[in-house]
């Protein structure tokens, strides 16, 4: 095991990621009595990882930040009261700052246990748990309704596509490029709606007359705005992200109030960040992995290649243009 590891640090406050992201080389401890040692093998780039930057998901701490979200790796080293890891085995890991670097240092307690450390494991964690809560335990989602899912083709979309054909539902799903579209049809899309080409609004008329019973947004701006105007009877949208506002200011807007096109539809909007639900993740966590095991569920990883913490800034990049089919990886293997 080596003495030091690189890790990529934020190293001011701001939603601009690669201004902030630094890589320093630092020492590598003993883990305390309670901890392991972890070789991160992949770590997960999210759309979030401006908020991070930017001091939302730390408030009060002091720079500079540890960066990266969740990981997969194998444990090295244990502490000597940790009875439940040993080296070698397949781990998983959901903390701020635990996946943008080499090695981590973990609270054994906070670990999970994997068979294997795959990238497409490693996605069940947040962009898998994310759908998962958004849409059943916020979204409150039933059978035979209408869901739409924006970003469809995305590291949360297109596990949320799957989820909600699985409970037996219609899916529309939004996204730009006709490869996309064809990825999402082979998962089972029922509508793939290419924004480019043609219009959210108009589709939704046409197509839907009824309104969309369901919706799992992470655009925002004109996309949610459509999305709020088409919601069925009881209804409800589910934010769990605006991406299109993750970096500048906020767009200012002036319109009635929100509760002028919600009240006359009983209609309901909701938002789901993952911190406030991890008591449901040991339930929900296995239910994916069965899923994904069983070959009821595919993760489709972005196919740019992304190397080492080198790459860290050029992979969030990419998630930010909008240029990825799936969930974006950075590998350390």
């Amino acid at each position: 095991m080596p003495t030091t590891y690189r890790k990529v640090i934020g190293t001011e406050f701001t939603r601009d990621f690669g201004k902030a992201a630094e890589i320093v080389e630092v020492e590598l401890p003993d883990p305390a009595s309670d901890e392991i040692v972890i070789r991160n093998m992949y770590a997960g780039v999210n759309a979030t990882d401006p908020n991070i930057t930017a001091g939302l998901y730390t408030p009060g701490q002091p720079l500079p930040l540890d960066l990266g979200i969740e990981a997969v790796g194998e444990v090295t080293a244990v502490g000597a009261e940790v009875e439940n890891f040993s080296v070698g085995d397949a781990v998983m890991t959901l903390s701020t700052g635990g996946g943008y670097r080499e090695y981590q240092v973990a609270k054994a307690r906070y670990a999970i246990p994997i068979k294997n450390a795959t990238p497409e494991v490693m996605s069940l964690i947040l962009s898998g748990l994310t759908a998962s809560f958004g849409l059943e335990i916020v979204g409150e989602m039933k059978s035979d309704e209408t869901v739409l899912v924006t970003a469809a083709a995305g590291g949360t979309g297109h596990i949320a596509v799957q989820l909600a054909k699985l409970a037996g539902n219609h899916v529309i799903g939004t996204c730009s490029t006709q490869e996309k579209a064809d990825m999402l049809t082979g998962l089972g899309c029922d509508r793939v709606v290419l924004y480019k080409d043609e219009d959210l609004h108009d589709v939704l008329k046409s197509e839907y007359p009824k309104g969309v019973d369901l919706v799992y947004e992470s655009v925002g701006r004109g996309m949610f705005d459509t999305a709020v105007r088409h919601l069925a009877v009881r209804g409800r949208l589910v934010i769990i992200g605006y991406i299109t506002e993750y970096e500048g200011k906020p767009e200012a807007i002036t319109s009635p109030r929100i509760y002028t096109q919600l009240l006359w539809k009983s209609a309901s909007i909701r938002s789901m960040f993952l911190n406030h639900f991890f008591e449901h993740m040991p339930a929900h966590m296995a239910k994916l992995t069965e899923l994904l095991e069983s070959g009821k569920l595919h993760v489709n990883i972005d196919p740019a290649a992304f190397k080492g913490v080198e790459s860290v800034v050029a992979a969030v990049e990419h998630l930010q243009s909008g240029k990825n089919s799936g969930k974006v990886v950075v590998r350390y293997v």
